[in-house]
Order: structure tokens, then sequence, then C-alpha cells
């Protein structure tokens, strides 16, 4: 086999992920290619890649998503392989090919794994097929309400509909009444196109009160797969994982035999080459059901790094590279959690809330790793994923991990705009998390059904900003390559005026205060695309009535009656792009 070198990487992403990468490709002596849609010409990846290519758009489906200027950028670079990240296209077999296809090192899976693993139904009977065990599910993608409803006949209620190209937590619906699954059914598919491109789905048994259990694996191309930890992803909120540790705590020895065994089995089949995660349901009785197989490095691998000493980037690298997994499963010492941070409201439902980030203070200290794509100054826009930083906290022991956990979250400052530390403040003291009684209690659902809120809304802080240095970098594109030059801000005439208004106003002036309501008049909440109205022109309404569903940070957010009565004054349509406080519509006596 001819030897590969990768000497040049295009990271396919942006945010803290690219910025990981970016990092991990330094430590290996490689140079970088960053990419950037246009809200994120100044954004930190761009900053610290060696060089930055402009994708000329405002959202991921103009920008990171389109497969040919990614190919284009690589070859204009000179650069020989190709980082896709996590989220994007790091799960489009088309895109693995194309990146062979142009003569260019593809840090991934091969594109066959992809579309038998990526596919949830084809994953399923790839994991039947190898004896992994399996949750009662539709052989291939439904394609109808008529359908869901005589699955429903046939195993009962709940069941979960799912994005069969899905992840990340997006695309997928529990139905727990016969009512709803018209309307979830709807929805999923929704989710589903929007976020993948595809709106296929398919239905599976839905266990109540589960925990989100994996595992992390490498794969390399001689067939060796090796199990680096397990990690429980349980606490999660609309299905998306809030806080991740490693290894899963509580699990018998027979459990993770029963999880490392199926997993290396499901990868063999496949043929699978890179980083990849098998996810499980571990019911309350200890039943486990495999649930589907992550293509892709996941958000939280930096758990099984610190608990093993193994850095997954560059394993990644070398693997796709032609390296040998010459290691057994590593001996996992120590315990590690990690807290994903967001810029989302947890007073409303976690609701997500883009804005600018006057200060981003990040703490220090022992067993404490901060994985940030932001810095003070920046803006998170509401095109992309609302996660902003993770912070991870490591100990020798589960105990001393959240000891940590606690003083580090404490230290952690986030101003401009609402996140979710203060919801990690109250769960590292919070009994079913902690175990408190000698028992795990946390499930998927837990917060939704079990956790009693106690978070206010935010309001904002009111804070001046610091003076304006006395030069200014500005951000000139030469044929689509990002360059940079400092200039003094005096030269600039009419500074004051051209600067983005976000310099200009007082810290804090762009608050989340919309609750959806005011008066008659029914909100925007955030900055989202309408993408469901439920209602016409004077229909009649009861509270908490569906009116109208938005998008944001690629979810969608049903927004409700607030009142009874008639509906008034329709604001909006379908597609329309909205900013927080606009009237959607009115509700008249």
């Amino acid at each position: 086999m001819a030897e590969r070198r990768i000497t040049k990487l295009l990271i396919a992403n942006r945010g803290e992920i690219a910025v990981r990468i970016i990092r991990a490709a330094k430590d290996s002596g490689i140079q970088t290619v960053a990419v950037y849609a246009n809200s994120d010409r100044d954004a930190q990846h761009v900053k610290l890649a060696d060089e930055a290519y402009a994708l000329a758009g405002e959202t991921a489906a103009d920008t990171y998503l389109v497969i040919d200027k990614l190919i284009s950028v690589a070859r204009r670079s000179g650069a020989n392989a190709i980082h896709p990240g996590y989220g994007f296209l790091s799960e489009n077999a088309d895109f693995a090919r194309a990146v062979k296809q142009a003569g260019l090192i593809w840090v991934g899976p091969p594109a066959e794994a992809i579309e038998r693993l990526g596919d949830k139904v084809s994953a399923r009977k790839v994991a039947e097929k190898v004896g992994a065990p399996l949750a009662p599910g539709t052989a291939n993608p439904v394609g109808s309400v008529a359908e869901v409803e005589e699955f429903v006949e046939i195993h009962g209620l709940p069941i979960a509909i799912k994005a069969a190209y899905g992840g990340g937590g997006r695309g997928i619906k529990v139905v727990r009444e016969k009512s709803e699954i018209k309307e979830l059914f709807e929805s999923a598919t929704r989710e589903a196109i929007a976020a993948f491109g595809r709106g296929e789905c398919f239905l599976e048994k839905y266990l109540e009160k589960p925990r989100h259990v994996e595992t992390q694996c490498l794969a390399d191309e001689h067939g060796n797969v090796v199990v680096i930890s397990t990690r429980d992803c349980s606490l999660q909120r609309r299905h998306q994982k809030l806080v991740e540790e490693a290894p899963a705590p509580f699990l018998s020895k027979e459990q993770e035999q029963a999880l490392y065994e199926s997993s290396k089995r499901i990868l063999k089949e496949v043929g699978y080459v890179g980083a990849g995660t098998c996810e499980f349901l571990v019911a309350r009785d200890g039943t486990i059901s495999f649930l589907e197989v992550n293509t892709r490095l996941q958000v939280e691998h930096p758990v099984s790094e610190e608990v093993t000493g193994i850095d997954l980037v560059r394993e990644q690298f070398r693997i796709a590279e032609g390296g040998v997994l010459d290691y057994p499963d590593p001996v996992v010492s120590g315990h590690s959690i990690e807290f994903r941070i967001n810029g989302e409201d947890p007073g409303r439902n976690f609701l997500p809330s883009p804005g600018p980030i006057h200060l981003f203070q990040a703490p220090s200290g022992p067993g404490v790793r901060v994985d940030s794509g932001v810095v003070s100054g920046d803006v998170i826009s509401g095109n992309f994923d609302s996660m902003m930083a993770k912070l991870i906290v490591t100990g020798d022991s589960r105990e001393q991990a959240l000891q940590r956990a606690r003083r580090a979250l404490a230290e952690m400052q986030v101003h401009g705009l609402p996140t979710v530390l203060s919801f990690h403040r109250l769960i590292c003291d919070e009994a079913a998390f902690v175990a408190a009684n000698g028992k795990f209690d946390v499930h998927t659902r837990w917060i939704e059904t079990e956790w009693s809120n106690p978070l206010k809304p935010w309001t904002g802080q009111q804070e001046e900003l610091p003076a304006s240095p006395a030069m200014r970098e500005i951000v000139l594109e030469v044929e689509g390559k990002r360059v940079t030059v400092s200039v003094p801000r005096y030269l600039l005439t009419g500074e004051a005026e051209k600067l983005p208004s976000m310099h200009r106003r007082k810290r804090g002036s762009q608050t989340s205060s919309h609750t959806g309501a005011k008066g008659n008049s029914l909100l925007a909440p955030m900055q989202a695309t309408v993408v469901k109205l439920a209602v016409q022109e004077g229909a009649s309404v009861q509270e908490g009535d569906l009116l109208v569903v938005l998008e944001a940070m690629k979810m969608e957010q049903p927004l409700t009656a607030h009142r009874a009565g008639v509906v008034s004054n329709v604001g909006v349509e379908v597609g329309a792009t909205i900013s927080a406080g606009t009237r959607i519509l009115d509700i008249l006596d």
C-alpha cells in the first residue's frame, strides 16, 4: 500500500470542533486551512488556522454543506486532506466519495460504511445481523401517518419517530398519545429535511426512562477495532446532550462486556475505518438496546481522551495515513465529565438565544480543560448550533470530578447572552445526578419529566464595553482567501458609524426578554425561521393550541396560544426569517 502523509489539512467545519482539529494538526506538524461563512469571518477557527477561505454565504446550506465549494478550496489552497469534524457533512457518503475522487485523504470512514451505518434503518439491520441487542422497530422507513398508526396498533405507545439520516438528537419525536401521531410525524420529517437534507423516518418502540450509554471506538484499515471507553450521555434536553461522562458509571461488568463486544462486531461487519461511536439505550431493568452509530468524531470525545490519555483527533490522522492500531482496549483511569456551554436560556426551557459574548472567562486549575470556539467579543449566530464551548473536568474518581466541576463552573463566566451555566451549577448538587442515595436516576427525559426548574428567565447584564483600541484589524479577501491588516483607527473616516451595532451599544442591551407573548400579540422569542403556520386568519383557538413552529439553531420551537380568542393580523409567512420580538400574530376576543 502506498504511503500516505497528511501535510496540509482543510477543516470542513466551524466553531469549537474546528479549533480542536486545528490544534491537533499543529501538534502533529500539519498545516491547516479554515473555511468560513460570512458571519464567521472573524471567528477563532479562522484566526488560528494557517490559511482561511471564504465560502460566500450566510447559512449552512450556502456554505459548510456545499461539497463543490469545499473541494474547490482544498484544490486552491494545496490541501491534501479534509477533516469534516462533526455535524454538517461529517456523515455524508457523497462528500467522502468526492474527497477521495479529488485525490485527497479523507479523515473519516469509507463512504460505504457511512451509508450502512449513517442510515438508522440500515444500521439496525447490521446490528441485527451481528446479534447486537435491539428494541422492536421498522425494517424500512415509513412513508405515511397510516403506517405509524399500524405500528402503534402492534407495539403500543410510546414510540419514537426518528430521522433515518439524523443525528445529534434532531429529527426525533416521541409519541405518547395517538392524537399526536400526525403532528409529530410531520415535525420529525421537517426537521430531518432542514438538518440533513432527507426526510425519511423510521419507527422504534420507545423505552421509558432509559439511560443513553455509548462506546467510543477506533478502527483501522487492517481490521483492528478498539473500544477507547464507555460514556454516559443521559442528561439531555429535547434529545440533545448537555452533560456527558466517561466511563459510563453504574454499569455491571456484564453490561460493559456486551457493549464492547457488540460495538466491535458492528464496526467489523461494515469494514469501518476511523473514529466512531456506537450508541445504546440501557433500560431500568438493565436491558440494552442498540440505538445508532455516529460515523464521525463525537462532541463528547474529550472525556474519553481524559481517562485514557489518547488524543483521538491525532489518532484519526494516523489512521487516515494507513497507521495500525497496535494496542488493545486501553485501561480507563479516573473519571471525566463534560458540560456543554450553549447559548440557551434554561429559565425559558432552554430556548436558543443567539447574541454577543461580551465576556468569556474560562476556569482553570487541576483537572480542568476548556475546548472553546469563542472569546470575548465574538457573536453567537442564530444560523448555527448553540454550543460555544465545552468544560471538561477530570478527577481520580467521579466524586472528585464533581468536586472540581463545582469549583470550575463557579469560576466560569459568560456575559452578554444567556447560557446553560446556571443549569450546570445546579445539576452538580442534584441528588439524581450525583447518585446521593447510591442510585443514578437520570434518564434521557429526566429534565422534561422530573426536574423541577427553579431558574428564572435571563434578563441580561448592563455593562460598558471597554474602550476601542488605537489600531483596528481590517479583513480583506483576495480571490476568496482571508487576509488581515492592521491600520490606525483615526485613518478610518466615520469609524464610529461603520462599526457593527453590537460594538456601539451597552452590554446586555440585546437581551432575550421576549416571552413569546405580550398582551394580545404572540412575539418571536428569538431570531428564527418560520417553518409552519398551524392556524389561519380568523381561526378560533384555545389556550395551549399550536400556532406556529419556528426553527432556530437547528431546533424546532413550537409556539402555542397564550390565551383563547380569534387569530388576527398574521404578520409572517412560512420560510421567513424573523428577529426576536417580531409580532407573529394577534389573538383577539
